[in-house]
């Protein structure tokens, strides 16, 4: 019974895409101003791992271009339910957490390379859920009890309500996408990295352009922890985690290499940095964005290094994903001209 679930899963969803589609461009977000492309690939909640490595064989193989639709479970890969209380939290095992479905081999890509993924479309589940893990979160000294919500969420809705008179709209997101280390041993999906991973960035909607740096042959891209919304930082630990449905394309671009994620959106272009401290991170981040304005803008260091002064917003996309913290840098596009 288990195998037929991603199956109807896919069909159920299918049925329900009209309803949930934006029926015009004035519905898309204002940072998506294009037609969503057809799919071209289906891959299905089932096509996952939880870990990364250069080892994992892929699932798909394609030519950069392609446009793919992947269908992701939520983040305990199907250990709560709608039904779930706290006695199942403390039941959960940390072993599949992190289902994520690929890898995805785009033909051509060797390291060095940069894999460009744009993020089509990206549609919620029927449900989700918001926990406290004992022992996990920003303020694991003072929660030291579990909680557990979920959530009910139908064709259409904008927003869940949180509790009564409390309504947080909805900005669907995959807290991990990210690439193959350039390593066999199978590295934990729960810190993010040079190769992306779980960098659980809210910016990372639907609309937004993200690159990769490539590490291995193929790139071997994934994606999953599929997030309805979350506040910059995660600082309990987890988001709204629910199934979803994402469209995206996947395109390689040669001749140029960065060290680690950056993306764009029509209004911002962006860099980030992991470290093992905000510090680390920010002045990383900060390099980063200096490094591509000299590069893009033909500015001399001290010119970007001011510009990141006076334009740059630095964002703490998460906190909690030990041993690493993940900084991001803003630069609005409309400066330039």
């Amino acid at each position: 019974m288990k195998n037929l679930i991603p199956v109807l899963f896919v069909f159920l969803w299918q049925c329900q895409t009209p309803e949930r589609a934006p029926s015009s461009e004035s519905d898309l977000p204002g940072n998506l101003k294009a037609e969503i492309p057809q799919p071209q690939f289906t891959l299905n909640s089932d096509q996952t791992h939880n870990k990364f490595s250069s080892n994992i064989e892929p699932v798909l193989t394609v030519p950069s271009g392609a446009v793919i639709e992947a269908f992701t479970e939520e983040a305990s890969d199907q250990q709560l339910t709608p039904d779930s209380n706290e006695e199942d939290l403390i039941n959960i095992s940390f072993d599949p957490i992190h289902p994520l479905t690929g890898p995805v081999y785009v033909e051509g890509a060797e390291p060095g390379d940069i894999l460009a993924v744009t993020l089509h479309e990206i549609e919620v589940g029927d449900w989700g859920w918001n926990a406290i893990f004992p022992g996990f979160g920003y303020l694991v000294e003072e929660f030291k009890d579990p909680r557990l919500k979920t959530f009910a969420i139908n064709p259409g809705d904008a927003a869940i309500e949180f509790a009564s008179g409390i309504s947080i709209p909805l900005k669907p997101f995959p807290g991990v996408m990210g690439v193959a280390p350039a390593t066999d041993s199978l590295l934990s999906t729960i810190p993010p990295r040079a190769n992306g991973g779980n960098m659980d960035n809210p910016y990372l909607t639907q609309g937004t352009t993200v690159y990769f740096p490539v590490f291995v042959k193929g790139g071997l891209f994934s994606i999953g922890d599929t997030h309805a919304v979350q506040g910059l930082g995660e600082v309990c630990g987890t988001a709204i985690e629910a199934p979803m449905r994402i469209v995206y394309e996947i395109e390689l671009i040669k001749g140029k290499s960065i060290p680690e994620p950056q993306y764009e959106s029509d209004t911002y272009y962006a860099v980030t940095a992991y470290g093992s401290s905000l510090d680390v991170a920010a002045k990383k981040a900060t390099s980063y964005m200096i490094d591509h304005l000299v590069e893009e803008k033909g500015l001399s260091k001290e010119d970007a290094y001011m510009i990141c002064s006076l334009a740059g917003d630095l964002h703490i996309a998460e906190v909690v994903d030990v041993p690493h913290v993940l900084v991001a840098m803003h630069i609005p596009k409309e400066i330039f001209d």
